[in-house]
This record gives structure tokens, sequence and C-alpha cells, in this order.
């Protein structure tokens, strides 16, 4: 079976235009071509697609069902071009948790006023990579490890890290908390996507270790009172809620934030990305 787009387009064109005649000028082409392109496209498919009158074509029943597919297919094929052709003119930003905490709004409008030319857009991928693994993004803002290898990558920023506690947690009336302290409490993490391992301790006095696999997930934990969590600070800027409480842990190394993007095909907005978050998180809070 050999179907092509200009098959289905021809098909299209003769159900909205009516007639062999309206269709051929739609397309552009003779009305002999529109007849012969539609014989064809009923050839490779067996089956007959118009049932054709002196004054109109009407769709068979096979003819509908064809029709209904060649619409989507081509409006497929459209997006496909689109995507293709100016993909450069759509900025995908990945993240799994928090974008860029407190500098996230600046940034959004900043790029919006500084670059009007590439379209922002930010996505959250629960994912090591923030979705740019998975295809969903351009360039991805991540917390964790990054694959040097694989991704090329750049750290913009450092975030101190908190510990998130139930709103009335003895501790929520502390101005800040030690790390050997949390050791004693169960501590809810994210292995994927977390920044929060039992390496902050040594080996012997390790916490307790709950697993959660997403930011919900992990606030409705806390929420209850029974564990307690450590996130850097911007999940403290994008996620206040009722019934949590966040306080800075006094002796913990900082977060580094770093973008990340495929090494062998980069957008070509990356640099612009990496200078002005690198910018936004020199300035003091």
């Amino acid at each position: 079976m050999d179907v092509e787009l200009r098959q289905l387009r021809c098909l299209v064109a003769i159900a909205d235009a009516g007639t062999f005649t309206d269709a051929a000028i739609e397309l552009g082409v003779s009305q002999a071509a529109v007849s012969r392109t539609l014989r064809s496209l009923e050839r490779a498919l067996g089956v007959r697609l118009l049932d054709r009158t002196s004054r109109s074509c009407v769709p068979t029943s096979a003819g509908a069902r064809v029709l209904a597919r060649a619409r989507h297919l081509l409006a497929e094929a459209e997006e496909l071009v689109r995507e293709a052709t100016g993909g450069h003119a759509r900025l995908r930003l990945g993240h799994a948790w928090s974008a860029v905490g407190r500098h996230t709004k600046e940034f959004q409008r900043r790029w919006a006023a500084e670059r009007p030319d590439v379209a922002l857009h930010l996505v959250r991928t629960n994912t090591h990579t923030g979705g740019l693994a998975e295809g969903a993004c351009d360039l991805a803002v991540v917390r964790a490890g990054v694959d040097s290898a694989r991704y090329g990558h750049a750290t913009v920023g450092h975030e101190r890290r908190y510990v998130a506690l139930a709103g009335d947690d003895p501790w929520a009336r502390r101005r800040s908390v030690p790390l050997g302290e949390i050791r004693d409490r169960v501590l809810v993490v994210d292995r994927r996507t977390g920044t929060t391992t039992a390496d902050l301790w040594p080996p012997e006095q390790r916490p307790v270790l709950e697993q959660t696999h997403d930011i919900d997930d992990w606030l409705a934990a806390i929420a209850t009172g029974r564990c307690v969590g450590i996130t850097p600070h911007g999940t403290v800027a994008q996620y206040r809620r009722d019934g949590i409480t966040y306080r800075p842990v006094r002796d913990a190394p900082p977060v580094p934030v770093q973008v990340i993007w495929p090494r062998n095909d980069p957008h070509p907005a990356t640099s612009a990305v990496v200078d002005l978050l690198t910018t936004l998180y020199a300035k003091k809070p």
C-alpha cells in the first residue's frame, strides 16, 4: 500500500469543495489531475471513497472513515513541519520540582522582554533530567547529578537547604535546625529527582528514609507530622502550603543549580538562558 499526503489532501479538498472542479481550483491543478489522484488513492486502498453525481460528491461509508483519518494525518503533518522549521522560535525549559525558585517570575518576565522572538514555556517533568532525556524540553534545570558525557551543563547558582516540617512541629518555632538533629527523624525523599540522600550524614548516623515520587506526595507526607524533608530554597519559594513550615538547615552544603542541554544539538538560545539565570542567581535576596 502506497498512500501519499497529496492524495489525502486531494480527497479532503473534494469533500470540502463539493465538486472536482472546485477542488481543482482550491488545489491549483487541473480537474483531470484531481480525478487521477483520487483514482490512485482508491486503487491503493482498494475501496471506493466517493459517490459522484453530476452535481456533487458524497463520501461512501468507507470514504467517511478515510476522510476523518486523512484530516487527522494532514494536521499532524502540518504540525511536524511547524516543529521542524519553527522549533527555534520556542524554548521549552524543563524542571522536576521548582523551576528556578524565587527567580522564576523575574526570569519569565525578563525573557519575554529581552527575547520576544523566542517563546518560553516551562515544563515540569518529574524525572532525573527534568524531561530532557524524554524529549519533553530543549534544556532543563536540575539540582541533582549530571551525566556530563551526554549533556552539556553549566552551574548558574546555588541554593541553601531547608528542612520542611508540619506547621505544628516543635522545630517550627526555631530559626534554624542543625543537620545533626535531623538524623533522628524519619526523612522523606524522592530518589529519582531529589537532592537529599543519606550521604549528607556519616554512615553510622544516617536517618531512616522513606521514599516518595512527587512533590505533592512529599508535601502530604510531611504535613502529617510523622516525617520531615530537606529541600533547596527553590521548593520553599514555589511551594508555600498551609500546614507546611520551612526552616534553614544550619550546616548543610548548598545545592548547585544547573542547566543541562543535549551536548550535540543545543538550542540556539541556550547561552542566553545560562547568562540570564546566572545574573539572577548572583543577585542578593
